[in-house]
């Protein structure tokens, strides 16, 4: 393996990990309301439940979704739905500067659901499995590297929240915030169904 292979591979897991997306909007959401250490089982059901689509697009499935266009437009309307129950969820939480709130923390298999229901992380596992299925090896590689460059970024994304907390030093600056991070989830999941519709 060349060394332009491996930047290439640490740079799309990097970019595709730690852009802004609806799993790390909820991670951050999380470690500001309950910590670093609470919100850690949803970065880790996250960080599984990719690496584990991506080991199943990159041995096989890779064929059934080119054969198959439709399903990925399916995946991004029962996608968009969860999401928007994971926006309503933090929209309506109510919470404290204790830590404590009316709903509980984002749970492990929540994490990993929503990669499965995650159109961007589809995406990201059908470019990184179309750049280097060519050789089983390096396909290999990518997959171990994407797993721990997702696990930090996503980390980043929770110490990040954590540390956001002493700005957020009011409940009614926390219970915006949570309005307005669930209502940009659930915007952003309305306008992708309605985006695939009139593509569809």
């Amino acid at each position: 393996m060349t060394f332009a292979i491996l930047l290439s591979m640490l740079s799309l897991s990097f970019v595709m990990s730690i852009s802004p997306g609806p799993v790390n909007m909820m991670i951050v959401s999380s470690g500001i309301n309950y910590g670093f250490k609470k919100t850690f089982a949803f970065i880790s059901g996250a960080t599984i439940g990719f690496t584990l689509l991506l080991v199943i697009i990159a041995f096989g499935f890779q064929k059934f979704l080119l054969s198959s266009p439709n399903f990925l437009f399916y995946i991004e309307i029962v996608g968009s739905l969860f999401i928007i129950y994971m926006g309503y969820k933090i929209a309506t939480s109510i919470s404290s500067l204790d830590g404590q709130s009316s709903n509980k923390t984002l749970r492990f298999y929540e994490g990993f659901l929503l990669q499965w229901l995650n159109p961007k992380a589809w995406l990201a596992c059908i470019a990184g499995v179309s750049l280097f299925a060519s050789n089983k090896t390096n396909l290999i590689i990518f997959i171990i590297l994407y797993f721990i460059v997702c696990y930090l970024c996503l980390s980043f994304w929770g110490v990040l929240g954590d540390k956001t907390t002493k700005f957020l030093n009011t409940e009614l600056r926390l219970r915006v915030f949570n309005m307005t991070m669930g209502f940009i989830l659930i915007f952003s999941a309305l306008s992708l169904i309605i985006i695939n519709f009139l593509q569809f």
